[in-house]
């Protein structure tokens, strides 16, 4: 991992939230605080992040699943790009209740979004009224919309990435009841009692969302490729597919 204290300041990784709205349990990771403003300690940033790619590439040599949690508008292109670049999966429109404690719900959901496409590839539905298309292609992309990033997880994932914690409140509920560790990027107002591995740093910018992710994520693409799980030809296609979500600015990519 290569990132300099520097970098951490360029992106304003170190602005936390207004004091009034800190919970006292981030004391540990707050530097000082500058026109009513809490100034987060990079250098336990860098610490959280270093312990986090550790974890993460022993992880996924063992061939541990990831899933990347950022809902919230700074965080979404980044954290669907980054998950596609690492072969992982991800959840960056909406947490559906049960993603993880009710998992077999979510695959029956799955299922049925494998049913309508097929039907759109055999001509089926073509052959329906035109009320019924419409309603049809509704639910598909209903479930398209939410369900996307999960597609491909047959089993609950070994480790969750969280952007912002006291956003995905459920996320983490469910996460926590199932043991399944976080990783999760914590803000001042965050509760890192909540966490397991806390990476204290700025959760609203993208460009601070973005400076803590990547070095996540090469340390999953570090773990797969070990295993031979990760080709070359795999790794530009998805760095190719980031870059174009990225500059896309704050739209976020069609299916």
């Amino acid at each position: 991992m290569a990132i300099s204290l520097d970098e951490l300041l360029s992106a304003g990784t170190h602005f936390g939230h207004k004091a009034s709205r800190w919970n006292p349990r981030m004391l540990p990771y707050i530097y000082g605080k500058r026109n009513n403003t809490h100034i987060i300690d990079l250098r336990e940033t860098v610490k959280g992040l270093l312990r986090a790619c550790h974890f993460l590439t022993r992880l996924t040599q063992k061939t541990g699943e990831i899933l990347f949690v950022g809902t919230k508008r700074s965080a979404r292109l980044t954290m669907r790009a980054s998950a596609e670049r690492a072969g992982q999966h991800y959840v960056v429109n909406r947490w559906l209740g049960g993603t993880l404690t009710n998992f077999q719900t979510i695959r029956s959901r799955l299922k049925r979004l494998e049913q309508l496409e097929k039907m759109e590839k055999s001509g089926a539905l073509a052959a329906l009224k035109k009320k019924q298309i419409s309603s049809i292609n509704r639910e598909r992309r209903k479930i398209l919309r939410n369900l996307e990033g999960i597609r491909s997880m047959v089993r609950p994932p070994q480790c969750l990435i969280i952007v912002d914690p006291r956003k995905e409140n459920n996320a983490v509920l469910e996460a926590k009841n199932l043991n399944i560790p976080i990783i999760g990027i914590i803000d001042t107002d965050s509760d890192p009692s909540r966490i397991d591995i806390a990476i204290p740093a700025n959760d609203d910018s993208s460009r601070s969302i973005q400076l803590i992710i990547d070095p996540l994520t090469d340390a999953i693409v570090k773990g797969r490729a070990r295993l031979g799980l990760v080709s070359e030809a795999q790794k530009k296609a998805a760095l190719a597919k980031r870059a174009n979500y990225l500059n896309q600015g704050d739209e976020e990519p069609s299916n």
